[in-house]
């Protein structure tokens, strides 16, 4: 039996051409706003420069409520990325959730190191610029305990200096998200600094610094056809004010990559990336050796289910490295940047974050 030839006059037909043809010319408009107009200022709630000092930056935002817990909080940021993936916009701001939740926020961030501090270590992260924040803190507090929160390499610097000094200089909560401790678990990150084939010395004795470009192209590689589909994604949500929103949000903090200190890229590649010195027990800081299991504070590691940078396995082992008798790892879904910002963090990390830490803050 022959099929029946669709009626093209049928009413739904309109509705539906109508709606696609709305549906396009919305898009087309919005496109034109997108390229005319500016994106979501970002990093916009009130704070105070405490600490200003080549690359280091220390931020004390200003309290949003009237009690506050006694123990004051520092994040302390990944080097390769700025501090404002914290605080996005009202409503999707860890550092303004937080400051809701009664807690003292202050912000460990960097600005991109100069020619002439290509010569910063290891040393002067860990031995330098953490201990004179957490001085700083304490000092415009008047406590003598802070708890610390350490975001991918952010959370790096923080173990080591919680394992070197931690104790003496009042640390009381030590918290990690996707912070890696087994580095040959990278594997993207491995095959591009291969030493059969990447000759750090040459790059840093050549450029100094190591650009944020080079940086950029080699997180981009972790996911090669990402930014493609973000793009198309992109043009065909362009009618969609929110997703506008987000992605402009996300895809400026992605882009915003900063250079490393040429020594102290050189540094942590041959430690960490090639020695794996770290998960190794043989990773020294100053001449002096590191020891996790020297870490008794209260400790929380949260990892991303679907983390593309650090991956779970890359960050398994560290839960039992840390010889603290109060600890915990908690694995949620969402990716490396989704974990810490946008809908995913507000419904799973953050109100963690601020259970955990209210019940040590005291």
């Amino acid at each position: 039996m022959a099929t029946a030839a669709p009626d093209l006059f049928a009413p739904e037909l309109f509705t539906a051409a109508a709606s696609e043809f709305e549906r396009a010319l919305t898009r087309n408009i919005k496109g034109l706003e997108y390229f005319t107009t500016a994106g979501p200022q970002l990093g916009a709630t009130p704070k105070d420069v405490l600490l200003e000092r080549g690359t280091m930056r220390l931020y004390h935002y200003r309290p949003l409520v009237d009690d506050v817990y006694r123990v004051p909080i520092l994040l302390v940021m990944a080097t390769t990325n700025r501090g404002y993936i914290f605080d996005m916009v009202p409503g999707q701001s860890l550092v303004e959730y937080l400051g809701r939740a009664g807690f003292d926020v202050f912000m460990l961030d960097w600005e991109a190191p100069r020619a002439d501090e290509k010569s910063l270590t290891l040393d002067s992260y860990v031995l330098d610029f953490l201990p004179a924040a957490v001085e700083r803190v304490k000092r415009e507090t008047g406590e003598t305990d802070v708890s610390l929160i350490g975001y991918c390499f952010g959370g790096v610097l923080s173990l080591l200096w919680a394992a070197l000094e931690g104790k003496a200089a009042g640390l009381k909560n030590l918290v990690t998200f996707t912070t890696p401790v087994d580095f040959s678990a990278m594997e993207m990150f491995q095959a591009w600094s291969d030493r059969r084939f990447f000759d750090v010395d040459r790059l840093v004795d050549t450029l100094g610094n190591c650009p944020g470009d080079y940086l950029y192209s080699a997180f981009d590689m972790l996911r090669p056809g990402a930014r493609m589909a973000g793009q198309v994604r992109l043009i065909d949500q362009l009618h969609d004010d929110e997703f506008v929103k987000s992605f402009r949000m996300f895809d400026r903090w992605a882009s915003d990559v900063l250079p490393l200190a040429g020594e102290y890229f050189r540094e942590t590649t041959k430690a960490l990336m090639w020695d794996n010195r770290l998960l190794a027990g043989t990773m020294e800081v100053g001449g002096r050796a590191v020891d996790l299991s020297a870490i008794k504070v209260p400790f929380l590691h949260v990892a991303a289910l679907h983390d593309h940078i650090v991956p779970t396995a890359a960050s398994a082992p560290l839960i039992g490295l840390v010889g603290a008798a109060d600890k915990e790892e908690v694995v949620l879904k969402g990716g490396h940047v989704s974990l810490v910002a946008g809908g995913n963090a507000v419904r799973r990390l953050w109100p963690k974050l601020v259970d955990w830490l209210g019940q040590r803050s005291l």
